[in-house]
């Protein structure tokens, strides 16, 4: 068996381009690490890095058409369930109305507004509790759960 090692980049380049490697194909490592923003207690505006990150994330969608995102909202276990899942909604809702505005259309997003009903820590640690979490999903995921 004879092995032919390439040691030139250009050559290499080439190589994987003709076996039919496709540069989008590793989109997944330019996504933005940070799916998670926490906030005060009953608050939901985004903080001036929640916007810088979420910027990113535009930037991201809009050359990765393919992808959906569902917005899951999440809020501490104090005051009643009913005002948990509006405040949940509210945080999840701005994050999409940024989303928007950074060109991602809306048709992709999707808000969920959990209230305190799935805790990421101890029902007791409040901040933990207190955010919004981005979960990317391919279209055809997306229209199976919208259908």
């Amino acid at each position: 068996m004879t092995v032919l090692v390439l040691d030139s980049p250009e050559l290499l380049a080439r190589a994987t381009l003709a076996e039919g490697f496709q540069p989008d194909s590793c989109a997944e490592s330019n996504k933005p690490r940070q799916l998670k923003f926490h906030y005060g207690y009953n608050k939901h505006q985004l903080s001036a890095a929640d916007m810088d990150m979420l910027t990113l994330h535009g930037h991201y969608l809009r050359r990765n058409v393919h992808l959906h995102v569902c917005v899951h909202g999440h809020s501490d276990a104090f005051g009643t369930a009913d005002y948990g899942h509006f405040l949940s909604r509210l945080r999840a809702s701005a994050v999409v109305r940024f989303l928007i505005e950074e060109g991602v259309e809306e048709q992709r997003l999707k808000v969920v507004g959990w209230g305190s009903d799935r805790p990421l820590a101890t029902r007791a640690d409040h901040a933990a509790n207190r955010r919004v979490e981005l979960e990317y999903v391919q279209h055809s995921v997306s229209s199976a759960l919208s259908g």
